[in-house]
């Protein structure tokens, strides 16, 4: 299996080097870390990343405004926020900046590698807490009614929204993952969008 490289974004010596060390010493995964955000975009310009993981909180730009660049010039480039955060005025502007996860930093060594490795195959994972915040705010803005989806499409956006993969949603439901995509697929229509991300703004965004 080919190493994965991680790029690292964190302005904390203690927690920068502690996270270098647990990513190194996992198998088939390498780790660059950098302090500031300005540091890892001119390394990506030079050398690409299969993920970045990125903290919010920097001296400088913001993890944030780093995270919508990368999203802009590199989006085949997944950002994941590592982060103290667990605030809407956070995790929100974090995710339409085109972060495609959200994992408290308080989480075990176990959770954040299988976070990384879960983003890498193109899921969306979210710490418990964060994806709670997302669904709550999904009910809280919209029904069934304002975007017209049906109660399974509603089911499948939730589900997409706690960070499950089209093989996970069509194992917790029964369905197969070709029948989730069908779903998927209307979904985005009704929404008018083309990507998970998108289609989560779009639904929290409605009145």
């Amino acid at each position: 299996m080919p190493v994965k490289k991680v790029f690292l974004v964190e302005d904390h010596d203690e927690i920068r080097n502690g996270l270098t060390f647990l990513i190194n010493s996992t198998e088939n995964f390498s780790c660059n870390s950098f302090a500031s955000a300005e540091e890892a975009l001119l390394y990506l310009a030079r050398e690409s990343a299969d993920i970045v993981l990125m903290d919010i909180s920097l001296p400088g730009m913001s993890g944030i405004e780093c995270t919508q660049i990368i999203h802009q010039k590199y989006p085949e480039i997944p950002v994941m926020m590592c982060t103290v955060y667990d605030d809407d005025e956070k995790i929100f502007p974090a995710l339409k900046a085109g972060a495609v996860g959200y994992i408290l930093k308080k989480s075990s060594s176990y959770a954040l590698i299988a976070a990384i490795q879960d983003a890498l195959d193109g899921a969306s994972p979210m710490s418990g807490e964060i994806a709670r915040k997302v669904v709550e705010s999904f009910h809280q803005k919209t029904t069934l009614k304002s975007v017209g989806l049906s109660a399974r499409e509603q089911e499948i956006l939730d589900l997409l929204a706690s960070g499950y993969s089209n093989k996970e949603i069509g194992q917790k439901i029964f369905i197969s993952p070709h029948t989730v995509r069908n779903h998927l697929f209307h979904i985005y229509e009704k929404l008018h969008v083309h990507s998970r991300m998108e289609a989560m703004n779009k639904i929290r965004n409605k009145s």
